[in-house]
């Protein structure tokens, strides 16, 4: 599609690859859930996994496709850190992850419980993995938004939600691109008709800035409140596949995401990190084309001191 670098066919082997333990989360409309948000909603809850997030799809996916021996190399802001981690160990390959100084606590205890090397550093995580997988040749530096494989991963939530017919919008968060683009590309080849829209923090516009423009734009962060949707640089490649995949693009701010947070527990049950609440947000603020929506809950590692349960 629109000279797209991702394949429909390894999406769907990518369904037959994954870890069963990722696959086919719950999706379902909640009534509690569309009285308040006046409308129907079909959420997937991507949190009840040993993750807490979706991102353990893609980095499994990518993962089954490299040599014995080698090292898997990525900066994050945390969940995507797990997931390499979750998914080195699986395959027998080693993980070394760098991130920032001022990472959650959390992501960082449950990396480490995963397997991984952890290595904080100031200043930008991608930069310092960058240059420790340049200096031996078993290193790979895994990019997420950049690699194929890591969105045909994600996109198996697409090939899942596809089921439901009824759906007309999808909406979900976006960080570094790689979910909305494996997504959009599996529901606009199934469904044409279903609109494609990105959700992005107020704080952290890069991606949203960057898909109108149609080229990569850094941004600095204003903080890092919801990280997992915080970037400064999104990949070129990713930026790409956005502008060739996404109908719209909106912004939430912090209010907005502790708000959808808080829904979240209230109706769902189910008690989402700030980025994994950013489509909840979106349909709460936004007035979003549509009879029936579909949105990702798509992480659930906060912080206990975001939710008030600290002390």
């Amino acid at each position: 599609m629109n000279d797209i670098d991702l394949r429909l066919d390894r999406v769907a082997e990518a369904a037959k690859v994954i870890d069963p333990v990722f696959l086919n989360s719950p999706q379902y409309s909640d009534e509690q859930l569309n009285a308040r948000l006046g409308r129907r909603v079909l959420v997937k809850i991507e949190t009840l996994n040993p993750l807490r997030s979706f991102k353990g799809r893609g980095a499994d996916y990518y993962a089954a496709g490299l040599a014995p021996g080698t090292t898997m190399v990525c900066g994050t802001s945390g969940n995507f850190g797990q997931a390499v981690a979750f998914a080195a160990r699986k395959h027998g390959l080693r993980a070394e992850i760098f991130v920032r100084a001022d990472i959650s606590p959390i992501k960082l205890r449950r990396m480490k419980t995963l397997g991984a090397r952890v290595r904080r550093v100031e200043g930008e995580a991608k930069v310092a993995a960058a240059a420790f997988a340049a200096e031996a040749p078993d290193r790979v530096f895994v990019v997420d938004g950049r690699e194929p494989a890591i969105s045909e991963g994600a996109g198996t939530i697409g090939l899942e939600l596809a089921r439901e017919s009824e759906i007309d919008t999808v909406v979900l968060p976006v960080g570094d691109g790689a979910l909305i683009a494996g997504v959009a590309l599996w529901i606009k080849a199934h469904a044409p008709h279903v609109r494609i829209v990105g959700v992005g923090a107020e704080s952290a516009p890069a991606m949203a800035k960057s898909w109108r423009a149609g080229e990569s734009i850094t941004v600095d962060r204003a903080n890092s409140f919801a990280a997992g949707i915080s970037i400064r640089t999104p990949e070129p490649e990713s930026v790409r596949r956005l502008r060739s995949l996404v109908d719209d693009f909106v912004l939430v701010g912090d209010a907005d995401l502790r708000a959808a947070m808080r829904l979240g527990a209230e109706t769902l049950g189910v008690v989402p990190e700030p980025a994994g609440a950013a489509g909840l947000a979106a349909l709460t603020v936004h007035e979003i084309l549509g009879e029936f929506a579909a949105t990702v809950v798509t992480g659930a590692n906060a912080d206990l001191s975001v939710l008030g349960l600290t002390g």
